[in-house]
């Protein structure tokens, strides 16, 4: 998904972000968060999802790696929000009723 951000912002944003500073943002993050591996199972649970749920392969793929990984939230504006795929729940950022504080830890929601 960081390189589907760096294609994104530095083409599709106005105005796009250069190179250095995609790459900045990209660095910045990696030091930010775990960056999950796709491997073999997860392709092949995405697989599973996108037959199953009728999703396309990339959304899938989010899907099956929170799952595989037992990530229970994934915040995402590609996911119906508060849909629940087999105890992954996906809440949109950009619904009108989002809360990011609803979703921190030691929320009753997160």
């Amino acid at each position: 998904m960081l390189a589907e951000f760096f294609v994104n912002a530095t083409k599709k944003l106005r105005p796009p972000l250069t190179l250095e500073e995609a790459y900045i943002r990209i660095q910045n993050y990696l030091l930010s968060w775990e960056v999950l591996d796709i491997n073999g199972a997860i392709v092949l649970e995405a697989i599973r999802g996108a037959r199953t749920y009728q999703m396309t392969y990339w959304d899938a793929q989010i899907w099956a790696s929170a799952k595989m990984n037992q990530i229970s939230i994934v915040i995402s504006e590609d996911f119906g929000d508060g849909v629940m795929i087999e105890n992954v729940r996906f809440a949109n950022p950009f619904g009108s009723n989002f809360k990011l504080e609803a979703w921190l830890p030691g929320s009753e929601t997160g």
